[in-house]
């Protein structure tokens, strides 16, 4: 049974730090693209940041660059995102995924409030 379950999410004052991290279980978790999306109610899902299998190439949003990391760990089956200097406009539902040639898996999500 393929699971991907995220965990890190609340309320944090802008400027501060969350670390987001996404459990994954029922496939062979180094072999997919890992990937951070954010949606925010009545708009589409945007896609944060991207790591390859390895680990060793990162891609990410515009508005997140210099402010978040994507990482993973393949010997927990663990994908992480680090999100530091957060603003308002960071507020959404983060939601892990996992991508193959074949199959696309999500993580039902947490939420990011971030808010004075």
């Amino acid at each position: 049974q393929v699971q991907l379950v995220e965990s890190g999410g609340g309320l944090v004052q802008p400027g501060g730090s969350l670390r987001l991290s996404c459990a994954a279980s029922g496939f062979t978790f180094s072999t997919y693209v890992m990937n951070w999306y954010r949606q925010v109610p009545g708009k589409e899902r945007e896609l944060v940041a991207r790591i390859t299998r390895s680990g060793g190439s990162t891609n990410y949003a515009d508005s997140v660059k210099g402010r978040f990391t994507i990482s993973r760990d393949n010997a927990k089956n663990t994908v992480y995102l680090q999100m530091n200097s957060l603003k308002p406009e960071d507020t959404a539902v983060y939601y892990c995924n996992a991508l193959s040639n074949i199959v696309n898996y999500w993580g039902k999500g947490t939420l990011v409030t971030v808010s004075s």
